[in-house]
């Protein structure tokens, strides 16, 4: 119909306006997308989906993040992944696990992925010295760090 022709050329369709693929694994792929709504807002999707062991197609689970909730989400995520790696698992090397598929090249790190992750680690350190009870205290901290490629 001429609606729905004139719906998906308008914004707040849903269509994403950012998005972001990771790689999990051969069967896992993890998608962080920024969609605008019909109220002219964003808000954030993330997607998993996991190849079917039989082959035949996917499942996908997604979650919705909306913007008055960013940052206690971004808290709450680092707080949780803070946890596992300095209380629950401290000598492990998450470090190991750093880095891209390539579908026709083996797995390789990328100065892209490293950096920011070097960035939370750094400000996660300090946090953990400090015995902070929040890992984001104040958003200004982390101007320069695009926090959705942890």
């Amino acid at each position: 119909m001429a609606y729905e022709k004139n719906f998906n050329k308008q914004p707040g369709n849903n269509e994403s306006v950012f998005s972001k693929r990771i790689k999990a694994g051969k069967r896992r792929t993890y998608f962080f997308d920024v969609k605008e709504n019909r109220g002219n807002d964003y808000f954030i999707t993330i997607t998993e989906s996991k190849k079917r062991f039989d082959g035949d197609g996917y499942d996908r689970h997604k979650l919705f993040i909306y913007k008055e909730d960013f940052m206690k989400f971004i808290d709450a995520l680092s707080e949780t992944i803070n946890h596992v790696k300095t209380e629950l698992m401290p000598d492990f090397d998450f470090n190991a696990f750093n880095h891209e598929y390539d579908e026709n090249e083996e797995r390789t790190e990328t100065k892209e992925m490293i950096e920011p992750i070097e960035k939370v680690a750094e400000k996660t350190e300090e946090v953990v010295q400090q015995n902070e009870p929040s890992f984001i205290a104040n958003q200004e901290d982390f101007s320069d760090l695009d926090a959705w490629k942890l």
